[in-house]
């Protein structure tokens, strides 16, 4: 490894520190979520990707430069059978510089990694979950069923891990599970956050048809539910609300009706080691091509370069007929 570099190399040009990284660590997935993938999905070879040696060194040079939070994606970060070491190697990083390692999962094979990864280190997980009834999560995810999710999040919960729910929120089809969702949630002891579709890779439908604003979802929760402000941030977008004085905290994701981009603290590594700065923007830097051709060295500047580059904003909007903000899908940049 290089020198340790300073810290202040991650703060980009709007004065914002970078202390969150999210990596992809595969664009595969076993489901095909109506809202993110289009049925026939072409995956990048996996020649392609980075290995789990890259993945790590990458991250790690992240902690030196002041990171505190990592969370690995996908695609379905599971389906991926080396993950488990990638968890091993930067969970001992947790407590020595690392403040957290965290993992976004559809919780298909939760079941049979849930206590591994928190051996690991792994202390919470986000959880893809628009629906419970096994019919409309078919419907959603194509061919998925709910009752493996139920069960992974149950194993996760067995083994000591914090989860937090996550909904995409999709008109004409799961609008009224939302209040029954955060039901649950409250009864099991789960956080739930709600998430505005986003404009992100070409599918099979127009996202015009399923969006839904989540200001009108909040005014319709808090006819129903105490919900308190929750200060408490999480270096992530959402916005927080305790429910009913209970431990669950309701969070919104809100790009399109409320944007989250003055506070972003965050970058995100593809599978195949493209950074990118933002979520609604194709500008990125090839960490890959900098580690194998120049060592850490040229990787160390190559991560000064992404940052800088980072823009203020995204440009998501939903208009009917729009083309994608961008044209990769979020399994490729990690959710």
């Amino acid at each position: 490894m290089g020198a340790t570099p300073d810290a202040s190399a991650l703060v980009d040009g709007f004065g914002r520190a970078i202390r969150y990284l999210r990596i992809s660590v595969t664009d595969r997935c076993d489901l095909r979520c109506r809202y993110c993938m289009a049925e026939k999905m072409t995956f990048l070879p996996r020649s392609k990707l980075l290995a789990l040696e890259e993945i790590a060194i990458i991250a790690e040079r992240f902690i030196d430069f002041g990171v505190r939070k990592i969370r690995l994606s996908g695609g379905e970060p599971l389906v991926r059978r080396d993950v488990v070491e990638l968890v091993q190697r930067l969970g001992s990083h947790v407590g020595h510089g690392l403040d957290e390692l965290t993992m976004t999962t559809n919780a298909t094979r939760l079941a049979d990694h849930a206590e591994a990864l928190a051996d690991a280190g792994i202390r919470r997980l986000n959880v893809s979950l628009d629906s419970r009834d096994p019919a409309l999560f078919r419907y959603i995810t194509r061919h998925g069923d709910v009752d493996q999710v139920l069960g992974g999040i149950a194993a996760a919960k067995r083994a000591g891990l914090a989860v937090k729910i996550n909904m995409v929120a999709l008109k004409g089809l799961n609008e009224d599970e939302i209040a029954p969702m955060l039901d649950w949630c409250i009864g099991e002891g789960h956080d739930l956050t709600l998430i505005e579709t986003m404009p992100l890779g070409a599918i099979d439908e127009d996202r015009t048809d399923r969006f839904v604003p989540l200001t009108a979802v909040f005014d319709r929760l808090s006819a129903s539910h105490r919900l308190e402000r929750d200060v408490v941030g999480t270096g992530g977008p959402a916005r927080y609300w305790r429910v009913n004085g209970s431990r669950t905290r309701l969070g919104l994701i809100s790009p399109l009706t409320a944007n989250f981009c003055d506070g972003c603290n965050r970058v995100r590594l593809t599978t195949e080691g493209r950074l990118y700065s933002c979520l609604g923007h194709d500008d990125q830097v090839d960490l890959k091509a900098a580690l194998r051709d120049g060592g850490v060295a040229a990787l160390d500047e190559a991560i000064r370069l992404g940052i800088a580059s980072k823009p203020a904003r995204h440009d998501f909007r939903i208009e009917r007929g729009a083309t994608p903000a961008v044209s990769r899908h979020m399994s490729v940049t990690g959710g």
